[in-house]
């Protein structure tokens, strides 16, 4: 693999460093998970749309620069480089465009893409459900056909909707042939949030934020040109969005090598209260793993390019990401000591996000059982 960047790949990144040098607010913004901080959020993603920086990827028709993956990831270094707002608008740019290239259809991409990018309608992900989280096959939502009104009539509840509460559309997963095997007869629908007959009721974490949301869903009406991919083949597409998910866009490696960076900065700033070779030696391994990371996307990146589709892979992935960034957060706190509780330094928030990452995208337990059985080949126990 050549490492080495070319002349337009560097000015791309001159570019992108020199813009969000003079446009990433000065001082951080609320929470995107709470009310007024998902609306200051979305009054930054607009800056990036019109800038044409929010979906770099994309063709220019939709709002983006047909940038190469490549130079995706060049974007997302920089970003966090500059220590840019968290994306708010991600389940939809991140997890549902790529899928909608995929498998929607030219009306359906015209029609969302666009108002995705700006920031206009906002996406969740209506997956888990009471008894239904990292067993997704396990769904019971409902998607009934009424001929009458050429459409269907979905029903159910769908619950730890990440920002649910703020957003304007949905889209999941709703059993369409009851009488099917659990891994079929599944439709991927997309759901306006204020569609008759959707009710949506936020509440708070521990944390304090508030974008967390059930949704309920009672006969509530979709058209058949709001299916994404083909009816009762569901299982399939929202393969593709785990993929996305777990795999290359929900976590680049800018998120992470910049991270480590804190870390190195925060343990040479503390001096001689850094002086435990225990703790060096975990930065030392921190910022090992998370160049390991980028350079593992990258080798992902040539073989999506070459025209590899990404597999079961993907959860080989989402481990160790979402492991690195609880690691990363523990040798801060390990560093602050007491302090870490008293002061707003951004990295007690950010640890209490980490610890979910093992958990949503499918559980890490869930993923090591996928890696064994579908990576390794080992006989299902």
């Amino acid at each position: 693999m050549d490492l080495t960047w070319g002349p337009a790949e560097e000015a791309f990144r001159a570019e992108a460093r020199d813009w969000l040098a003079a446009n990433v607010p000065a001082e951080p913004l609320p929470s995107g998970d709470t009310r007024e901080g998902f609306a200051r959020h979305l009054e930054w993603e607009r800056r990036l749309f019109d800038a044409r920086w929010a979906v770099v990827s994309w063709p220019q028709r939709y709002g983006g620069r047909d940038a190469s993956l490549w130079e995706w990831c060049i974007f997302e270094e920089e970003y966090y480089r500059a220590g840019a707002p968290q994306r708010v608008t991600q389940n939809g740019i991140f997890l549902l465009g790529p899928t909608l290239f995929a498998f929607g259809t030219p009306a359906q991409q015209d029609r969302f893409l666009p108002k995705m990018a700006s920031g206009e309608e906002t996406w969740c992900q209506g997956w888990s459900e009471p008894d239904a989280g990292s067993d997704l096959a396990g769904i019971r939502s409902t998607a009934v056909r009424d001929d009458a009104a050429s459409g269907w009539r979905l029903s159910g509840q769908k619950t730890w909707t990440t920002r649910g509460a703020f957003c304007t559309h949905l889209f999941g997963l709703f059993r369409s042939d009851p009488s099917a095997e659990r891994h079929r007869g599944l439709t991927y629908f997309l759901v306006p949030l204020d569609t008759p007959g959707v009710t949506v009721r936020g509440f708070g974490r521990l944390d304090g934020d508030e974008g967390f949301a059930e949704v309920f869903l009672d006969e509530a009406f979709v058209s058949d040109d709001m299916i994404l991919g083909e009816l009762h083949e569901g299982w399939r597409v929202a393969m593709a969005t785990t993929g996305s998910e777990r795999g290359l866009t929900l976590r680049s490696p800018g998120r992470f090598t910049a991270t480590a960076d804190r870390l190195v900065e925060l343990w040479r700033n503390l001096g001689e209260d850094a002086s435990d070779p225990g703790l060096r030696h975990q930065v030392v391994q921190a910022v090992i793993d998370a160049e390991a990371y980028r350079l593992q996307t990258l080798a992902t990146v040539t073989a999506l390019t070459d025209g590899a589709s990404p597999g079961a892979e993907s959860s080989l992935t989402k481990v160790f990401w979402s492991e690195l960034d609880v690691r990363l957060h523990e040798i801060a706190l390990a560093l602050l000591g007491t302090a870490a509780e008293l002061e707003d330094n951004g990295w007690a928030k950010g640890h209490q996000f980490a610890l979910s990452g093992p958990i949503y995208a499918g559980t890490n337990e869930i993923q090591r059982n996928v890696i064994a059985e579908r990576v390794l080949g080992l006989p299902r126990r």
